[in-house]
């Protein structure tokens, strides 16, 4: 066994990712009936999505209350390239969405999604997440729960003795390598979460929204391949599509997959520990850009509503659009308190020029629809910038402590 684990460990991942996703694709095509290799994608995404939450909790509260030294300047800086990346994200939509105006072909009305009425329900719902029982944040995945407790436990234990402290590391430790067994297993679930999509809407689902799409995802990768190169390079003053190509392999192929940006904290962590940056810093950073980094979101709620207004004749002047830039950047910071992410929050975007719930959830609708391709790249987009501004922040503290950089 050891040899075969070490002979399967010794191909590249990207090389696995790459095998399963073809032999997904294949086996969808030609055998669709046999649904039972999806349960394949379903357990590797619910077991990174179980672990995920406890490995932060005990992540963040290790990393605190070992730490004798402040991390507050990174994590400062993390914070303000997240905040300005999002906004930046929502601008950019305004502006590829008046270059390349969209409308779409509405279907019939939906009432089964509950959406929030206005920026009120979510700051009343991050509130809410914020003070949730500890235990059932992690239980439910509420990663704002799970890092506000974990933070004041790991601070309030830093006078714990080292017993105590030892035991939090080696449990840390012991759940990254469950981990980390589990991502060798992402060619499967990949394998598994292909062969759904494809045996279940086909290659060519996609066709009616294909403008809706291109705008979408040129959008995202504008913001992936462009802003945020300026802001890597803004930190390292160095070369940053090495940094950037690295984390679209080690990162966002796989959120591209899962789908799930809190699946992928454990991956963006793996990575972090690859390159070398501080533990103490990146197990907080990295869970928190999984709540508050947005870029992907902010996109999807500018491009959606902008499209709804373009659909039904509403002349949307430059104030209305950065105001539906600001409300999309701190609507998109809240979409991971929101159930249904991203999309449910169009019909409190679309309020701003007043068109009808009813129109707007039939919006939300479109967005479920395109949502394999939309949410994807969305992810990707997320969970990837994650990791790529975490170590830009740790890298510009590098640069100014006169240590080499090497992305």
């Amino acid at each position: 066994m050891k040899k075969l684990y070490a002979g399967w460990t010794s191909i590249s991942i990207v090389e696995r990712i790459i095998g399963g996703l073809v032999i997904g694709i294949i086996l969808g095509m030609l055998i669709p009936q046999a649904t039972g290799i999806s349960i394949l994608g379903t357990a590797f995404v619910g077991s990174l999505k179980a672990i995920a939450p406890l490995l932060v909790f005990l992540l963040v509260i290790s990393s605190l209350c070992h730490s004798g030294k402040s991390h507050g300047g990174v994590i400062k800086t993390v914070i303000i390239l997240y905040m300005f990346s999002t906004v930046l994200a929502a601008i950019i939509a305004v502006i590829t969405s008046f270059m390349f105006p969209v409308t779409l072909t509405l279907a019939e009305s939906s009432s089964e999604f509950s959406a929030p009425g206005g920026i009120g329900d979510v700051i009343r719902s991050l509130v809410n997440n914020i003070v949730a029982n500890p235990i059932e944040s992690i239980v439910k995945a509420n990663y704002v729960g799970v890092l506000t407790w974990a933070v004041l436990i790991g601070i309030s234990l830093r006078h714990a003795g080292e017993a105590t402290k030892n035991v939090l590391g080696d449990l840390a430790s012991g759940l990254s390598d469950v981990v980390t067994w589990i991502i060798n297993l992402a060619p499967f679930g990949i394998l598994g979460l292909v062969f759904d999509t494809v045996s279940n809407n086909g290659l060519y689902v996609f066709a009616e929204y294909g403008r809706l799409i291109a705008l979408l995802v040129g959008t995202m990768l504008f913001i992936y391949f462009v802003t945020n190169p300026i802001l890597v390079y803004w930190c390292t003053h160095k070369n940053p599509y090495p940094l950037i190509f690295r984390c679209l392999k080690k990162s966002a192929i796989t959120a591209f997959f899962t789908r799930s940006s809190a699946a992928n904290i454990p991956v963006n962590m793996e990575a972090c520990e690859e390159m070398g940056l501080d533990k103490d810093t990146y197990s907080v950073t990295i869970p928190l850009g999984a709540t508050i980094n947005m870029d992907g979101a902010a996109i999807t709620i500018t491009v959606m509503t902008l499209a709804a207004a373009n659909t039904l004749g509403i002349a949307v002047d430059i104030p209305s659009a950065i105001v539906l830039s600001i409300l999309s950047a701190i609507s998109a910071c809240g979409a991971s308190g929101v159930a249904g992410g991203s999309l449910l929050l169009i019909p409190m975007a679309c309020s701003l020029f007043g068109i009808p719930n009813d129109i707007a959830m039939q919006v939300v609708g479109v967005g479920f629809i395109i949502g394999v391709i939309q949410d994807s790249v969305e992810t990707a987009l997320n969970s990837s910038s994650d990791l790529i501004l975490s170590a830009s922040a740790e890298f510009r503290q590098w640069r100014k402590d006169g240590r080499e950089i090497k992305l």
